[in-house]
Parts: C-alpha cells; structure tokens; sequence
C-alpha cells in the first residue's frame, strides 16, 4: 500500500490544478483553470440541487427509509459507468505507461495506483450526492448524531465495489480486444453492447412497475428498494449502517471492499504488462501488395488523419461518436412507431398537434446528433505533438477547416437520414420536409463551427490521458452545455412560434438566424487561427 500511496501521491501533484494555479505565470492557463473551476462548481450546484430534490420526494410521500438504499444504488451506478469508459485510457494504454513501467514498483501495484487515481479523481462526483442525500435524510428520519460520520466514512468505501467490477470488466475487455488486428473497434464494440445491455432490462421493469396493481406509488418504489437491497448486498450493508447502526454491515462493507482490491488486481497485475504492449502494438500484413500511393488535396488528409484518430482510440469511439449513434436509433426507431401516441405520452394530453412539431423536427434531431463536436477537443488532443503541426507548411485555418470538415461528415449524413424519417413519420409535406434539411445541415454547421471556436480557445496541450479533454475537457463543456440548453430552448421557441405564423416560415426564419450565428462562428475560427500563426 506505500507504494501504492507514493505512486498515488505523484500522479495527483503531477496534475492537479491547484499547483498549475500556484506556480504557473501564464495568464492565459490560469484564467482558463479558474473559468473551468467555475463551471465545474455550477455543475456540483446543479447535482446538490437535484440530489436535495429527490430525496425530498422520498420524504414528503414518507419513503424516508428508501432514501439510503437509493443514495447507494446512484453512487454505485455512477461509479460503475464512469469506470467502465475511463478503463482504457486510465488503466489500460495510457500516455504515460513506459514511464510508470520503468520504475521498481511491481506491474499490480502500478495497476492498483492508477485504479485509486480514478477513484480520487471521481470521488467528488460521488461525495457531492452522498452529502446532499445525508442532510434531508438526518432531517426527515431525525437521526442520532453517529450516523453522520458512519454515512460520510462508509461513502468513501461505496463506489469501490462498482468501480472494482467496472474495472475488472475493462480489464476482460482490454484482454479480448488486445487479441485482434483492430483493437479499438473490437474494445468499443464491447463496451457498447455492454452497455446497451445494461438498459435494456430498464424497460421490463418500468414495464412491470406500470402494470403493477398498486394504488399508490409508494409500494413500487419501497419494492424496488427491496429488490436492490435483496440482489445487491453493498447497498443493504449501507442502508443497514446507517438506519440501525449495525456494527456487522459496516465492517462487512469495509472489509469486502478491501478483500475485493487485492483478489481483481492478483489477475491483471500478472497480465497488465502483456495487455498494455498488446494494446500499444500494432499489427503487421503478412502480405506484401505493391501499389500505388493515393494522393488526396490536404483537406481530405487531415480529415482522414482525423478519422485514424478516432479509430485509434476506444475513448475517442467511444464518446466522440454517441450522439449519432443515438441520432440514427432514433431515427429508424421512429418508422415503427406511431407520432400521435408518442405525442399524447409525452404532452400529457396537452393541446399539441403533431402539425405544431414539424419546425421542431430539425431541432430534434440536432439534440442528439450535435450533442457533441469533435471539433471541441480535437485542437487540444495535438497534445505534446503540438509542435509537428506548428512545423507543418500548412496554415492554421486550413487544419481547423480539416477538422471541422470531419465533424461535418460525421453528423451530417445522420442528421438528414433521421429528418426525413421523422418527417415520414410525422407526414410532413414535402416543401416543410425540404426546409427542414436545409435547417439540419445550418445546424449541424452550427455544431461544428461553435465546438471549433470552443476548442481554439480552452485549448489544452499538457494534458497526460485524452479522457482529459474529451470528456473532461473545458471546451468540450463550454460546447456541451449551452448547446444543450438552446437546444431545448428552441423546440419549445419554434413549436410556440408555429401556433401564430406558417410552419415553413418558421423553418426560414430559424434557417437565417442558425446561418448568421454558424457564419459569426466561422468567423471567428478564421480569426483565432491566424493568431495563432
């Protein structure tokens, strides 16, 4: 464990934020540490407000005693997913692993520093729940003063378990994968079907809850209760602790949690040098072809460099991508359903025609498809490499066009496959359909000219593991976010304005306003790249 802490203790220093903020004379770097420490308080705001919420529910209605078993069960959820996509990158083939090797410290105790580090750094995520539940549950329930520190000490030891299986998960994964010629596809393939099956047994119980004879709520929700408490013994461990002070669930907690840390790491400590070359190499065609060498205009190249990136990296795959893939589920899914019953769940029998939807179908479809932009994080995962792209005869407009062309060719296409489906669905007229393509493309322009001018500024360079920009990066929420919310913001703008003036003309009027701020963007991107030359 002391090699564990010393390894444990360097990582964190090497790149916490604090130091760069203490020592760092760069302007630029401290202001964009401060302006993402801001973001990411809002965030925990934000999570604090919801957690608080809910657990007043559970209050109000007298579920008081769920209220433990559900803090555990989010904090486990939460922790498990998140492992499960920071495996490869944090455990698996990441930037700095010839160098952690090279020390005296065994290949399980590195593997074991590297699994704390992703605990230490997702733990306030976990904490942030854990505390804002404990304080309306000492509330309601008017607990003894004990089971605060009991609640505060066993939340550390909470999200081990999911983060334990979650890795141990990865590890399969990484150790399948390492076996194929194209690693990262066959390791992104994994995690989604994973995934996917994760949720799809979400559906039969909301299926069951709704058919359940029950009158009142409170029943189904104390029944999922017991069902988590009965299947998944940590959190009954938890709740126990907690609502009777059981000396026995609190020490089994702790010690399952520790015994669990030594056995999953016996096994990837003897294979973790093996997966990590195996992930590291690439592999070699026995069979020599002579051909010719294609040549492509220095767009096309940068967008294929793009697209090998991407294919190179099961983070990249498995983040960067998502949004369409949801965008083109939800566009085939749409053929086979029925818009008015859909339209009757989600309005509550409100006075919403599906006519009143067709300017909204456009914004839509853009929600998942330009949920994020590569363009985002692509200028900052250049990384320490940064200076070949200085070194290249091209000139910086022209590689940030590259990339915004390749988030083009990635959402455009969906985007207009899931608008005429939509549209099809929803027997939009053909004028209305066509406006509506033209909007989605506007959108999609929009998408990869505002993530380009995010990246450009919150450019991150010193970053040690990718998941560091693309999920955690301070471009990549500048984008995330307002995007998100004007999105919304605007389905229920144009389904309003729709009611008053003529569907096409909305589409028309939202056409000219996306075109002008996308052409502001571009603008804009232009700008920054020739600073920076």
């Amino acid at each position: 464990m002391k090699r564990k802490s010393i390894l444990l203790n360097a990582l964190l220093l090497s790149t916490s934020q604090r130091n760069i903020l203490k020592y760092c004379k760069d302007k630029k770097k401290k202001g964009r540490i401060i302006g993402t420490t801001i973001g990411m308080a809002l965030l925990y705001l934000m999570l604090v407000a919801y957690c608080i919420a809910q657990s007043i529910g559970f209050g109000y209605f007298g579920l008081t005693d769920s209220i433990p078993t559900m803090n555990a069960l989010v904090i486990s959820l939460i922790s498990f997913f998140f492992t499960l996509f920071k495996t490869n990158g944090y455990l698996f083939n990441f930037k700095e692993y010839d160098m952690l090797m090279s020390l005296p410290f065994k290949a399980k105790d590195v593997a074991g520093c590297k699994f704390l580090y992703m605990y230490v750094k997702s733990l306030p995520w976990q904490m942030t729940v854990s505390l804002s539940t404990m304080v309306v549950y000492g509330i309601y329930s008017e607990a003894s003063p004990i089971i605060y520190p009991v609640w505060i000490a066993l939340s550390l030891f909470l999200p081990i378990i999911p983060m334990l299986i979650a890795s141990f998960l990865g590890y399969l994964i990484a150790k399948i994968g390492s076996g194929f010629k194209h690693k990262t596809l066959v390791q992104t393939i994994l995690v989604l079907l994973f995934t996917a099956a994760c949720f799809v047994p979400r559906f039969f119980i909301e299926d069951m809850i709704k058919n359940e004879k029950t009158e009142e709520v409170m029943h189904s929700v104390s029944s999922i209760t017991g069902t988590v408490e009965k299947f998944y013994l940590p959190a009954s461990w938890f709740s126990n602790a907690v609502k009777t002070f059981n000396i026995s669930d609190i020490l089994l907690l702790i010690g399952i949690t520790v015994l669990l840390f030594e056995i999953i790491f016996i096994p990837v400590g003897r294979s973790y040098r093996k997966i990590n070359s195996a992930l590291k190499s690439h592999a070699a065609s026995k069979k020599k072809v002579k051909s010719t060498s294609k040549q492509r205009s220095v767009l096309s190249s940068i967008v294929f460099k793009e697209f090998k990136r991407m294919t190179g990296s099961t983070i990249y795959m498995t983040n960067a991508p998502i949004g369409e893939l949801l965008c083109l589920a939800a566009g085939i899914a749409i053929l086979f359903f029925d818009v008015d019953s859909i339209l009757v769940k989600m309005t509550q029998d409100a006075p919403i025609t599906k006519e009143m939807l067709y300017p909204a179908i456009p914004f839509i479809v853009y929600f998942f498809a330009g949920m994020v932009a590569t363009t985002a994080f692509t200028p900052s995962l250049e990384g320490k490499n940064y200076w070949i792209v200085q070194s290249l005869p091209i000139k910086k407009e022209t590689l940030y066009k590259g990339k915004m062309l390749f988030n083009l060719y990635l959402t455009v296409p969906v985007t207009l496959f899931s608008i005429v489906t939509f549209s099809i669905s929803a027997k939009a007229p053909i004028l209305t359909t066509l406006l509506s393509l033209i909007l989605g493309f506007v959108l999609c322009t929009f998408s990869t000219t505002w993530g380009c001018v995010c990246g450009i500024k919150h450019m991150r360079l010193d970053w040690e593991n990718e998941i560091e920009v693309i999920k955690q990066g301070a471009a990549v929420a500048l984008y995330l976010f307002p995007n998100m919310v004007a999105c919304m913001l605007l389905i229920g703008f144009t389904v309003g304005l729709g009611t008053f003036i003529d569907q096409n003309l909305v589409l028309v009027i939202m056409m000219a306003f996306v075109s002008l701020v996308s052409g502001l963007n571009y603008r804009k991107v232009i700008s920054l790249s020739r600073k920076q030359s």
